[in-house]
């Protein structure tokens, strides 16, 4: 008896399957929670590589430890202009693209 070859398939297929289609509600939310993830590992990783403690990075932000907790482990949505205050206390360049009726907008 011989093997069958596997069969791949892409990421963007299972994601299809098993969370949505692209446009779906489900597929939104899915991508919006994984920016979210992408967006509190990038504070994270900032904070540590200026050797600061979430407590000392929250005095220069103005807001409790338990806030910067919380962006870096994505459990809130935070305000936007929290998220620019933290990052100008980390010192980091921040570029958002935004996306409108297929142009692409950049921001800095």
């Amino acid at each position: 008896m011989k093997d069958k070859p596997l069969k791949t398939i892409s990421l963007d297929e299972v994601t299809d399957k098993y969370i949505g289609k692209l446009g779906t509600s489900k597929r939104e939310a899915f991508e919006n929670e994984l920016r979210l993830d992408l967006l509190g590992e990038a504070i994270k990783q900032a904070r540590k590589e200026r050797h600061l403690t979430q407590e000392e990075l929250g005095r220069l932000v103005g807001v409790k430890k338990a806030q910067i907790s919380k962006l870096e482990n994505s459990l809130t949505d935070a305000r936007f202009e929290t998220i620019i205050k933290v990052f100008k206390a980390l010192n980091a360049k921040v570029n958002f693209n935004v996306e409108l009726l297929n142009q692409t907008v950049k921001l800095a």
